[in-house]
């Protein structure tokens, strides 16, 4: 098998996964709150990264990495996995899975939008466009395919999910300085945001009461979401950056077909009823996701 080949198996694998994510976190809301849910997923996804890790025989790359670096993943970890799943979670407790997913997806348009004033980028005219698609989509979505009537099924959930966006991208901003091993730096800030999410469980919620379907939930979203598809996307990168890979842009192209797939699972393991204006409303999301991506200022996600 080539490597192209080997890349795009990696990448559909990591694709997959990632549509299922969304049913997962509406099945273990029904049985945990937001901060109880981030505390299983979380603790489990620090197991997965470290196994990971000590499979590769890089676990050693914790200690070995620059006190700098050491520094900045730990405060990355207050924004990931601590203060971006708090507010994602809460979201998708508030609204739909078929709303919270979509909205969610236009962490990219805000990363461009964050990239202006952050990292002196410039505003184009096709990105004006991209950027009023994807926020039209949202408000389709949001409004039930009545957009102009401003009417949204739960405000508070549409602002969390777009807050969401937000921390994700500030995330991906202050990462890109990093010269860290990717899984070390993951799993250290992990670690460091653990503590956090401890603690706020303790203050505002309290220690779960487990039962089998929160605890597969949970750990489903902690292995999956949180840690494994972050190593199985790295590895179809790497695959398709080769000189028989084929080439990252169409591995990372296969990212456009999670939120489709992810409504079919959302229909069959949720039980919620498609609505037409979601799917409307994906579309324009999607369109405006592609026309950014075709300027070349946004990445994959990878968790």
């Amino acid at each position: 098998m080539n490597n192209s080949k080997k890349a795009l198996i990696f990448g559909l694998v990591t694709v997959g996964i990632w549509s299922t994510v969304a049913s997962a976190f509406k099945i273990a809301l029904t049985r945990l709150d937001p901060l109880q849910l981030l505390l299983i997923a979380s603790a489990t996804s620090i197991v997965a990264l470290a196994g990971i890790m000590a499979s590769q025989g890089k676990l050693h790359e914790l200690t070995r990495m620059p006190h700098r670096e050491m520094v900045r993943s730990a405060l990355l970890g207050l924004l990931n996995p601590f203060l971006y799943y708090v507010i994602l979670f809460k979201a998708y407790d508030l609204l739909p899975a078929q709303e919270a997913q979509p909205i969610n997806y236009t962490w990219a348009i805000t990363l461009s939008l964050l990239s202006i004033p952050l990292l002196g980028q410039k505003m184009s005219g096709k990105d004006l466009a991209a950027i009023f698609l994807s926020y039209f989509g949202v408000v389709v979505i949001s409004t039930h395919g009545n957009p102009f009537s401003l009417e949204f099924s739960n405000l508070t959930g549409v602002c969390l999910a777009l807050a969401s966006t937000v921390i994700w991208a500030l995330y991906w901003i202050f990462n890109t300085r990093s010269k860290a091993n990717p899984l070390a730096g993951l799993l250290l800030g992990f670690l460091c945001g653990f503590p956090f999410i401890l603690a706020a469980t303790l203050l505002f919620s309290n220690i779960p009461a487990l039962d089998t379907t929160s605890i597969l939930a949970a750990t489903y979203v902690g292995f999956f979401e949180m840690g494994i598809t972050f190593a199985l996307w790295l590895t179809a990168m790497k695959y398709a950056a080769t000189p028989d890979g084929g080439g990252t842009a169409r591995i990372a192209n296969l990212i456009f077909l999670s939120p489709f797939l992810s409504l079919i699972f959302i229909h069959f393991l949720v039980g919620e009823d498609i609505l037409p204006a979601t799917i409307a409303g994906l579309g324009f999301i999607v369109a405006g996701n592609i026309l950014m991506q075709y300027k070349g200022k946004a990445p994959s996600k990878n968790i």
